[in-house]
């Protein structure tokens, strides 16, 4: 019964980790358009060694939801939620819009200096 649970706190906590991950690119940037500045701000640059550490954590909740959604077969009881195959379905779009937001929100250093030429 225990894969009847939804891949939520997979995804929440990959999002999470994209977040911390990009805080040192992304933070900067959205407390400007904000108006919100100050030379704190550029303290946010100090998250930056532990990057790739958060982005591993990103992946690896993400591969988790993954294989929760996919390759784990899942066991309803008729009359469940997740026995509704549009249930199923709606899980596998969420999962799908969140891992482009995090692509995006990860791939943001590499295409900030475009955005801001």
């Amino acid at each position: 019964m225990a894969n009847d649970k939804p891949p939520r706190g997979a995804l929440v906590a990959g999002g999470l980790a994209a977040i911390v991950a990009s805080v040192c690119c992304v933070g900067p940037l959205v407390l400007l358009t904000l108006g919100i500045s100050g030379a704190w701000i550029s303290n946010l640059t100090a998250f930056e060694p532990y990057r790739p550490i958060f982005i591993g954590a990103t992946l690896v909740f993400l591969g988790l939801a993954f294989r929760k959604l996919y390759l784990v077969p899942q066991s309803c009881e008729p009359g469940d939620a997740c026995a509704n195959p549009t249930t199923r379905r709606n899980q596998r779009i969420v999962f799908w819009a969140v891992t482009v937001f995090l692509a995006i929100l990860l791939a943001f250093p590499w295409y900030a200096p475009l955005l801001l030429a």
